[in-house]
């Protein structure tokens, strides 16, 4: 049977969903949550560690890019064991794993140790979110509940991501910045009480023998690219950066020689052949670097120059969280009568505004300004995300929901990854390049300032009142400086993205088969 027939059939034997599915899918918001969540709390209480840990511009990258970057290398591996040995139990395991990493990453005392934590929670949240997708797949085999299913998932994964800030805002307005890792314990419990009697178990019936070379292949692929790509934010083009590209693409080469001779293969390769799943792959890829990029640099604004609160700094994000919200569902009956092709461009053309309005206005440093920006982003950014996941789903049959599940997770956590190391690298680039100190400062707190914006407010905290404010001032100039080239480079990877959607999600459709 080909791979379109096995979808049809699925599609075909559709059941719907009472008020325990239903229920299933509050249970498996959760994880979604948590993780989405924690893919941007940290950039915002990024202020709050540096001056605790005093971390250096790469360990401060590091702090936030390791996790997302050992998701990325883990991510396929756990959607295959998830099919293989049970998705119910990965998420179990990988619950009771996040949960008890995330209490000691609170307290961590330094900022190596604090890497090596995220690190281990990477490996734990690599369990959570193929499982939770590929759950959905299984539960609502109707088209039409999976698709608001996956409009609901879709939608608390992208509120997860603006939600970051506002828990931390609020956390980090009454307790220190481990209270942000501290928050996995309660929001974990529930759904450890509550998945075994909720969620039905699922895994693919005919399951292949574990391939301990293809594991190790396909970690081998995505780490040294991911780390390339860190590499060349942080210190620019070089013999590294380069090696570990060509290391990455040789391992990528042998993983999928493996595959396609393979009987029983980790990874379908025939999913890619479907322009519909390969196309939404690489939109996601690119909302999720639009996204974090942005959250990147209006976090360290709000705070740092405009000189919010973090709880402030946080409330004011809450309407774009909404209109993500609101997008991601209200999507769901246009998505029924048109086009994919037409929908996820004209959202993302949204996007684009978004990034333009930043960087063409002559106030974008207003809170005016960014707020009415980071509604835009939201809106598009939701409504495109719901619709890709879907099609991501649909593409592959229920037994192969955990692999389909993890590549899909691979390209946000991948996404994530360039959010912060390509277009924060290019920010932090600028910055420096662009900073011009007053005459006076020490050395070292001339080296400090230039290192990050948070250093350079740092600094002035230690200086007289008049030399401090103009420390400050210079670097805020910097900083809004490469804002705006940054953001010209953010609105190009949404456009490309939507040229994408347009030549690649045609004729995604799901036939319907009378029963």
């Amino acid at each position: 049977m080909t791979l379109t027939e096995e979808i049809r059939v699925a599609d075909a034997a559709g059941t719907r969903q009472g008020w325990r599915g239903w229920a299933a899918l509050a249970v498996l918001m959760l994880p979604v949550l948590l993780v989405s969540v924690d893919n941007t709390v940290l950039s915002f209480a990024l202020p709050e560690i540096a001056r605790d840990l005093t971390p250096t511009s790469a360990q401060q990258l590091w702090i936030i890019d390791v996790y997302p970057l050992v998701l990325a290398g883990l991510l396929v591996t756990m959607g295959s064991l998830g099919d293989r040995f049970g998705r119910r139990r990965l998420l179990m395991i990988g619950a009771t794993g996040f949960a008890a990493v995330s209490a000691l990453a609170a307290f961590s005392p330094t900022a190596e140790l604090l890497v090596v934590a995220r690190a281990a929670m990477g490996v734990f949240g690599a369990m959570l979110m193929p499982s939770t997708l590929s759950l959905l797949r299984s539960i609502f085999t109707d088209r039409d509940q999976r698709r608001l299913a996956i409009a609901v998932w879709a939608s608390m994964f992208s509120a997860g991501s603006a939600l970051g800030p506002i828990v931390g805002g609020i956390l980090l307005e009454h307790f220190a910045w481990g209270s942000v890792f501290l928050l996995a314990v309660p929001v974990l419990i529930p759904l450890l009480v509550l998945a075994p009697i909720l969620v039905p178990e699922s895994r693919d019936p005919k399951p292949g023998r574990i391939d301990p070379l293809s594991i190790v292949l396909s970690m081998a692929t995505m780490v040294p690219v991911v780390y390339a790509i860190k590499e060349f934010a942080v210190h620019g083009a070089g013999v590294l950066p380069l090696v570990l590209v060509v290391v990455g693409v040789v391992f990528g080469w042998l993983f999928v020689r493996r595959q396609l001779r393979s009987e029983s293969p980790m990874l379908d390769m025939r999913l890619f052949r479907q322009s519909a799943f390969t196309g939404a792959l690489l939109v996601n890829l690119l909302s999720v670097v639009a996204l974090v990029g942005f959250l990147y640099f209006v976090t360290q604004h709000l705070q740092l120059i405009i000189g919010l609160s973090p709880l402030q700094a946080g409330l004011a994000l809450v309407p774009g969280l909404v209109l993500m919200i609101v997008s991601g569902l209200t999507v769901v009956p246009v998505s029924r009568r048109v086009s994919p092709r037409v929908v996820v461009p004209l959202a993302l053309a949204l996007s684009v505004a978004a990034y333009v309005v930043i960087a063409v206005s002559t106030d974008a440093s207003a809170l005016g300004t960014l707020i009415a920006a980071f509604g835009l982003l939201g809106i598009g950014i939701g409504a495109a995300e719901t619709v890709s996941n879907e099609l991501i789903l649909a593409s592959a049959p229920p037994a192969k929901a955990g692999a389909a599940s993890a590549v899909s997770e691979t390209a946000y956590e991948l996404g994530a990854v360039l959010g912060t190391a390509v277009l924060g690298g290019i920010l932090t680039a600028l910055y420096r390049s662009g900073i011009i100190l007053p005459s006076g400062l020490p050395a070292g707190s001339a080296d400090a300032a230039r290192e990050t914006l948070g250093g350079a407010v740092t600094v002035a905290e230690t200086l007289p009142a008049d030399l401090g404010a103009r420390v400050v001032d210079a670097a805020a100039s910097a900083f809004d400086a490469g804002v705006g080239v940054t953001s010209i480079i953010g609105a190009g990877l949404v456009v490309c993205a939507a040229v994408i959607a347009a030549t690649t999600l045609k004729g995604t459709r799901t036939p319907r088969v009378d029963h």
